[in-house]
């Protein structure tokens, strides 16, 4: 049961019956929330200043028409005009009490929705370029599109997890040298690695695995022959790599996608050029040099440009360079048109922060090649700066220059690593603090939601132990009237807002909202069991009243179902024990 969808339908009615020519657009376009301040009520809507003046009234006016509307609904207590036309309500305890049945109804289900409806998107993230491990500045991007597929998910959408592989161009000829250097190290001979190269010790294994399949017969195979058979080797082994790093923090994809294939005669890239010559998308011109450049440092000449101003992008953007060869937005356009081919008219892009000023780009190809269908969402992750004690910290590196993944993972586990990139909106920079994640105190998020887990575990163990006959089971029915005290209230209140708050964070594309509320959700469940320590009457087990303690019991369970609900959407444990 949702409380707040509950009422914007009971709104939306009454509205309609006051209004019966009121445009539905209207309806779907006011809120009901909680109150920035609680004192002000349970519920407020901004409905009456939605629809006023469309209706040519006054939206107090409006506000107090709905409120007189209220004073016969049973589950109201009272609704009052406030401000410039909002309408807050109090509403009374039984309907509370059904948000606890309904979380003992559905379980897992609690919170799941289809405002999806089972529209096809794609959500890609990642996208690391496979030149070696996945390092700390791949983590977030990692973690926010896993979550965000899994609450999309949720919600009823019919997500595909992709992974666009970068191995074409020039980064792959670099590491096929690389790779060819190691090689020649595991054969015997002493190398130096040249700058530009990739010094890392991941490259290592990779060149025994060639000697022990060539022995040295690379050495006197043709460069182009021998290339083509490192490049495959390694980027199988360095894909492998990736996957195992995604492995550690539980990100499993569904499409790995090859840019390889785009390439070549024939492929998307030539295929999707012709189609966007066909349709007048593409011209031959001069582009001005852009601001800052010196006439020395901009190429003029004539080039082939793709009408991305036509689609909102700031200026038309080149498709080929001067030596022929495509450039990456060509590519870019590719596989979008691709992933429009194939069945996806909703795309969500998640892009490192160097990636900002692709946003425009991306969109305006988007809405080229489905001629308008399709839309695409470009997330961007900003950094994390690696931190200690409120201190810059290296950690000891074993690829080259890089921190990794399993660095990170290996320092502070999978849980923590994902809960605190999480916990954080993903276009403002944040600092990871490995000596906050560690500690077992308030301050650390994880740690202060996963002992709410535990606590409402260790709290039906108890119950097992001194009460079992007060310990509600599966199934049972429970008598929720008893819980009428304002904590008891304030802790359900609280409970009801988990359904808003998943479809919230999928419409906007935030799972971060899931983790501050969870954070919300633990607050209120510490709070409510330190009220318990002071006064005998909020303790959650009262051997001398069994309804009120099975009541209390299940009013625990939902709050031990939302956590887990909650952690699971993040990929987060939700242990019922903390060593």
């Amino acid at each position: 049961m949702d409380v707040f969808a509950l009422f914007h339908d009971r709104i939306g009615s009454a509205l309609k019956s006051m209004f019966p020519d009121i445009a539905d657009e209207l309806l779907a376009r006011f809120v009901v929330e909680p109150p920035r301040d609680a004192a002000h009520g349970d519920l407020s809507t901004n409905a009456a200043m939605i629809v006023a003046k469309p209706l040519g009234k006054n939206p107090r006016e409006v506000a107090q028409a709905l409120a007189e509307y209220f004073k016969a609904d049973p589950d109201v207590a009272s609704a009052e005009p406030a401000g410039p036309g909002f309408l807050n309500f109090r509403l009374n305890a039984p309907i509370w009490h059904q948000v606890l049945a309904s979380v003992q109804a559905l379980g897992p289900d609690f919170g799941k929705s289809d405002i999806g409806k089972g529209e096809r998107v794609n959500v890609e993230y990642v996208s690391a370029n496979p030149t070696g491990p996945m390092h700390v500045g791949h983590t977030r991007g990692a973690v926010f599109g896993d979550a965000l597929a899994s609450l999309m998910a949720y919600s009823g959408y019919d997500v595909t997890r992709e992974y666009y592989i970068n191995d074409a161009g020039s980064q792959i000829d670099t590491l096929a040298g690389s790779t060819f250097l190691r090689y020649r190290e595991a054969l015997g001979e002493t190398i130096e690695i040249p700058s530009g190269f990739y010094p890392g010790d991941y490259l290592i294994p990779v060149g025994e695995a060639l000697k022990a399949e060539f022995g040295d017969k690379l050495l006197t195979v043709p460069e182009a022959e021998r290339t083509a058979i490192v490049k495959e080797r390694v980027l199988a082994a360095m894909m492998d790599l990736i996957r195992a790093d995604l492995a550690q923090l539980n990100i499993h994809h569904d499409v790995f996608f090859s840019e390889r294939q785009l390439h070549g005669k024939g492929g998307d890239i030539d295929l999707t050029l012709g189609w966007l010559r066909e349709q007048g998308m593409i011209y031959e011109g001069r582009l001005e040099p852009p601001k800052g450049k010196t006439p020395d440092e901009w190429e003029d000449r004539e080039q082939t440009l793709f009408r991305a101003t036509d689609y909102g992008d700031d200026v038309d953007r080149p498709l080929v360079k001067s030596n022929g060869s495509y450039t990456y937005f060509a590519a870019d356009i590719a596989y979008h048109r691709n992933k429009y081919l194939r069945g996806f008219k909703h795309m969500v892009n998640v892009l490192g922060a160097d990636h900002s000023g692709y946003v425009k780009r991306l969109e305006a190809a988007v809405k080229a090649v489905s001629k308008g269908e399709a839309d695409i969402d470009v997330r961007i992750c900003q950094l994390v700066r690696l931190m200690k004690n409120g201190e810059p910290f290296k950690m000891s590196k074993r690829s080259g220059d890089l921190v990794t993944v399993a660095d990170v993972v290996e320092e502070v586990g999978s849980d923590a690593t994902r809960f605190m990139l999480l916990y954080r909106r993903n276009d403002a920079s944040m600092d990871f603090d490995f000596a906050i994640v560690k500690e077992q105190t308030r301050d650390n998020p994880v740690f202060y939601v996963q002992y709410a887990h535990a606590r409402t575990a260790s709290l039906f163990r108890k119950a097992t132990d001194e009460v079992p006959a007060m310990t509600p089971v599966a199934g049972e029915s429970v008598d929720f009237s008893t819980l009428s005290s304002s904590a008891d209230l304030e802790l359900i209140r609280t409970l009801a807002q988990w359904p808003r708050i998943v479809a919230s964070a999928a419409l906007a594309h935030e799972p971060h909202r899931v983790a501050f509320y969870l954070h919300e959700l633990a607050s209120a469940f510490h709070g409510f069991w330190a009220k318990g320590n002071t006064d005998v009457a909020l303790r959650f087990i009262n051997a001398e009243d069994s309804t009120l303690t099975k009541a209390r019991l299940a009013m625990v369970a939902a709050v031990r179902q939302v956590l887990n609900n909650g952690l699971t959407l993040l990929g987060v444990s939700a242990p019922d024990e903390l060593s």
